[in-house]
C-alpha cells in the first residue's frame, strides 16, 4: 500500500521551497523533477484496484527520492533565508526529515516495521497499535487502561505507544494504596495480567488475583474455582462495559485534537463525565429511596425539604 503521508511529505516540500524561494533570489527550477509527472505516478498506482508489491515498492522509492531531492535544496539554502519559516513549518519539515529516514530504513531492508514509525505529519505522535481485529486489524490513536472502583472508573495508564496491559496491575494497585491507604483485597482481571510477576505480587501483600491458578488444577478445588470464577466474570464485566459506554455515550473514540497533550485531556474529561455521571445515580437513587419511606408527607412538606436542601 502506498501511504499517503509519504506523497504529503513531497507536497509539504514543494510548499516551503515555494514560499522559501523568492527570498534566494535563484532562477530556474524549483525541484529537480516535474511537480506534474511526479504526481501522475503516485495516481497510476493509487488508482488501481490490487497493484503488485513490486509496483508499489517502485512507487516508494520513487516518491522517497523526489522527497530526498527537495531537501537537498532546503539544505542549500542559506540560514537567514530558512529562518524565516514559522516554527510549525519548521517542526513539520522535522518531521518529514524523520519519515524520509524511516522509510528509507524499510526499504533498503525491505520491511514493514521500524522503531517509532510516524503515520501522520500533522500527528507524529500517533503510532499504529495492532489488535488482530476482523474489522479493524491495527488502530491508531491513544491507549488507555482504566479501573473501576465502587462504580467509579480510574485512568491507570494513557499512552500512544502499544504496551502490554499485563505490566500495568503492580502500578494500579500501588495507585490504589496511594488513594485509600490500603492494597485492595480482590483484583479481578482478565488472563493477561495472570502473569508470576503480577501472581507473587499479590501473593505476598494479601491480594486475591481473579482467575484459575498456575498448574493442573486438583478435582476437589475444580467445581469451586469454577464457581468464583464465574462470580469474578460477572463482576469484571463492568470494566469492559466502561470502554463501551465511554464511547458510545460519551464520545471516547470520537477525539479530533491534534496535540497529544490536548486529546488526552479530552479522554480524562470524558471519563470525569462518566463518574459525573454515575454520582449523580447515586444520589437519585439515596433521594428516591428516601423519597419512598417519607410517603406519609404532604406535598407542602416535600416542598420544604427540597428548598431546606436537606
Amino acid at each position: 500500500m502506498l501511504h499517503g503521508y509519504i506523497i504529503e511529505c513531497r507536497e509539504n516540500t514543494e510548499k516551503i521551497i515555494d514560499k522559501l524561494w523568492d527570498e534566494t533570489g535563484r532562477n530556474g527550477r524549483r525541484t529537480a523533477y516535474n511537480r506534474k509527472n511526479a504526481r501522475a505516478r503516485y495516481l497510476k498506482i493509487a488508482k488501481q484496484r490490487k497493484p503488485r508489491a513490486k509496483q508499489i515498492q517502485r512507487a516508494i522509492r520513487e516518491q522517497l527520492y523526489f522527497v530526498r531531492k527537495n531537501l537537498e535544496v532546503l539544505d542549500s539554502l542559506p540560514m537567514e533565508v530558512v529562518k524565516i519559516l514559522k516554527s510549525k513549518h519548521l517542526k513539520r519539515l522535522e518531521t518529514i526529515r524523520k519519515v524520509w529516514e524511516q522509510q528509507t530504513e524499510m526499504a533498503e531492508k525491505k520491511t514493514h516495521a521500524v522503531e517509532d514509525r510516524i503515520v501522520n505529519l500533522r500527528q507524529p505522535h500517533v503510532r499504529p497499535i495492532v489488535r488482530g481485529k476482523t474489522r479493524s486489524p491495527v488502530e491508531f490513536g491513544q491507549k488507555i487502561t482504566v479501573s473501576v472502583v465502587n462504580g467509579f472508573t480510574f485512568i491507570e495508564k494513557q499512552s500512544w505507544d502499544n504496551f502490554s496491559e499485563g505490566k500495568t496491575l503492580i502500578e494500579s494497585a500501588e495507585k490504589y494504596k496511594a488513594r485509600y491507604g490500603m492494597y485492595p483485597a480482590v483484583i479481578l482481571a482478565d488472563k493477561t495480567y495472570r502473569n508470576r510477576d503480577n501472581l507473587n505480587f499479590c501473593k505476598e501483600n494479601g491480594i486475591r488475583l481473579s482467575g484459575p491458578r498456575l498448574g493442573r488444577p486438583k478435582k476437589e478445588e475444580l467445581e469451586a474455582e469454577r464457581e468464583q470464577a464465574y462470580r469474578d466474570n460477572c463482576e469484571r464485566n463492568m470494566v469492559e462495559g466502561r470502554y463501551g459506554i465511554s464511547k458510545r455515550r460519551f464520545g471516547l473514540d470520537l477525539i479530533m485534537a491534534t496535540l497529544a497533550t490536548t486529546a488526552e485531556t479530552e479522554a480524562a474529561l470524558n471519563i470525569l463525565a462518566m463518574n459525573l455521571a454515575h454520582l449523580m445515580r447515586k444520589l437519585l437513587r439515596l433521594f428516591y429511596g428516601w423519597l419512598s419511606g417519607r410517603q406519609c408527607l404532604r406535598n407542602s412538606d416535600i416542598m420544604n425539604w427540597l428548598l431546606a436542601g436537606i
